[in-house]
């Protein structure tokens, strides 16, 4: 078992941001960073049992950039 789980976040199509882990069964989605933190917590805190939880949430931001040619 990892001491940590990464989350890759990245912004919403209908707005806010979306998560999700790498390599667990993981997803969450709020309208703003801090509402999406305290999800993600919630959410790693429901999958894993207590002696599993990782002790690292790390998340690694995605941005995509359209530029013309």
């Amino acid at each position: 078992m990892s001491n940590e789980v990464i989350f890759l976040v990245e912004d919403s199509a209908e707005g806010g941001y979306e998560a999700k882990a790498i390599g667990y069964s993981i997803y969450t989605e709020a309208d703003t960073l801090d509402e999406l933190r305290e999800m993600i917590r919630d959410a790693v805190s429901c999958h894993f049992e207590d002696e599993e939880r990782p002790q690292i949430i790390r998340l690694h931001f995605v941005r995509e950039e359209v530029m013309a040619a």
